[in-house]
């Protein structure tokens, strides 16, 4: 049962001193509209209205003024809000409706902000859409109902504003259940908190309208009845008439893109050791990824040593991540290339050149190696990856190789798995601005073996195709092991995103005495003499 008052007659007010303002209801209750003060009858003790709901599930309530909130009693009888009793405990109510305008549920608010949903609030679509016509101009949905009861108080309780069952958490499930009359309206305004879960709550709800419907309300404070409590109604109401049509983060309207046009890049580059390849590449850049790739035995290993020795003679700060030999093979690997001469193989090195060669290299405090060998999970090996970048300041990472992080799974989808890693490998060079040179293994060709110098080819990378998709740039070595010239490989550009321009960049050619891979312009018959690949363990 409902105990209604009516309108009696229009009377001065003592607070605000309107003539008129004041309104005088037939249970003594008053209410003025020009300075809001709500005053209760004779008998009253702040009380508009009982509800006595006929669902045995929900309780009775109260209609009250909220007043630490600011939030009349008018506003709170339109939206059905008040104060009841549950097991023991004060609580507030805010009664769901169906869309005759019957009670069905009951969202129950305790102190602690934590709160039950009572009856059946499936039955209800978002809190007081029942009150509102389908479609119009404009509707604004909020994430909880005391911040839609401010907003429907500044607009004087006449335009449509709603608000979610389960707030932030429970965003994106109650507006596609709304989503049929949310989209009957033009303009769809979301007015959520100003915090990590409301603005992802809100993106997540504006994706789910059609595109150019919804709008975002970007607050000062957190929400809008803490804006109304701390006097700010005016700047709540600029904020949601101001509000910006919602635009997906990454799309970018072409006239917007001058500006990106003419800012010279600041792309921080490097030349390669081999002159072919900086004709075909333009060099080693940072934000970019490149692959190497080859068969076994073929040289990967030497020809990265070769790169990381020759960036940090450039001054560049390299970290290198070998998961098939130890740190120390990979340090003896970077010092033999400055000493001209495989130190791994040698017993009468000279210490002092040797430590001139480590402190130059090594010992700059520019190189970082990481010390583990065989497979790792790809949040371990990333974590270290990012750890080089951001704490070291690394420039450039050599990962070597993509294959062993997957190998030690135990019946793991493995062309899933290295589609996830280059993704995630890929965000992180661009998100870091750092330069990656990753090494990948080929699987078997059909025809002549990759160690008997068979042609390399995208379509052989092995386990997954987002490793030539997702990579900058992808080279491959090919040498004949046990041909003519087991020394000689030729340097191939699959891929190519800079230029375009892909094939033959260089041969190499490996030089037993010195360690060393030089690039060589003559012809293979003469270049024979050094003795070849085979008597090095790569």
């Amino acid at each position: 049962m409902t105990n209604e008052s009516e309108f009696l007659k229009h009377i001065p007010c003592e607070t605000c001193g309107s003539s008129d303002g004041n309104s005088l209801y037939t249970d003594g209750h008053t209410f003025c509209f020009v300075c809001e003060t709500w005053k209760p009858g004779d008998g009253q003790e702040d009380t508009l209205i009982t509800e006595a709901p006929t669902n045995n599930n929900l309780i009775q309530h109260d209609i009250r003024p909220l007043k630490k909130r600011g939030i009349n009693v008018e506003t709170c009888q339109k939206l059905r809000y008040g104060i009841g009793d549950y097991q023991g405990q004060p609580v507030h109510v805010a009664d769901y409706c169906d869309e005759r305008g019957h009670v069905v549920a009951q969202k129950v608010r305790f102190p602690d902000k934590n709160f039950v949903m009572l009856g059946e609030p499936k039955k209800a679509g978002l809190w007081c859409q029942h009150l509102w016509k389908d479609g119009g101009r404009k509707v604004i949905v909020t994430e909880g109902e005391i911040d839609c009861l401010t907003v429907s108080q500044l607009q004087g309780n006449k335009w449509p504003v709603v608000s979610l069952p389960s707030g932030a958490a429970g965003a994106k499930r109650s507006i596609q259940r709304s989503i049929e009359w949310l989209e009957k309206f033009d303009e769809v305004v979301f007015c959520f908190d100003n915090d990590d879960p409301g603005r992802k709550a809100a993106e997540q709800s504006a994706l789910l309208m059609s595109p150019g419907k919804a709008k975002v309300v970007t607050l000062p404070l957190k929400d809008a009845s803490d804006m109304m409590v701390k006097g700010k109604s005016k700047e709540l109401m600029d904020a949601i008439w101001q509000a910006k049509t919602f635009r997906p983060d990454g799309i970018v309207p072409g006239d917007e893109l001058w500006e990106i046009l003419t800012t010279k890049d600041d792309v921080v580059s490097a030349p390669y050791p081999f002159e072919g390849m900086n004709d075909k590449t333009g060099g080693i850049r940072k934000r970019e990824l490149v692959t190497f790739t080859a068969g076994t035995g073929i040289g990967k290993s030497a020809f990265c040593r070769e790169i990381a020795h020759h960036l940090l003679t450039l001054g560049h700060k390299v970290g290198y991540i070998a998961l098939e030999e130890s740190v120390k093979r990979t340090a003896q690997g970077i010092l033999s290339i400055d000493l001209n001469l495989p130190i791994h193989r040698c017993d009468d090195v000279d210490e002092g050149k040797m430590q001139e060669a480590f402190k130059k290299n090594l010992g700059s405090g520019r190189c970082f190696l990481y010390d583990h060998f065989g497979s790792i999970d790809c949040d371990s090996l990333l974590s270290r990856i990012k750890y080089m970048a951001v704490g070291l300041g690394v420039d450039f990472v050599i990962l070597d190789h993509l294959s062993i992080v997957v190998s030690g799974l135990d019946g793991g989808d493995e062309r899933r798995t290295i589609d996830q890693a280059m993704t995630r490998l890929r965000s992180l060079v661009e998100q870091t601005g750092i330069g990656m040179v990753l090494v990948s293994h080929l699987r078997r060709p059909d025809g002549r073996a990759h160690e008997e110098g068979g042609q390399t080819s995208l379509s052989q990378l092995r386990g997954s195709a987002g490793i030539a998709q997702l990579s900058d740039m992808v080279v491959g070595l090919e040498r004949d092991q046990q041909g003519e010239h087991p020394n000689i490989t030729t340097v191939r550009i699959l891929k190519n995103r800079w230029s375009g321009d892909t094939g033959e960049a260089c041969h190499v050619q490996y030089d037993k005495d010195s360690g060393r891979l030089t690039e060589t312009h003559s012809d293979f018959a003469d270049t024979a003499s050094s003795g070849g690949f085979d008597d090095v363990p790569f």
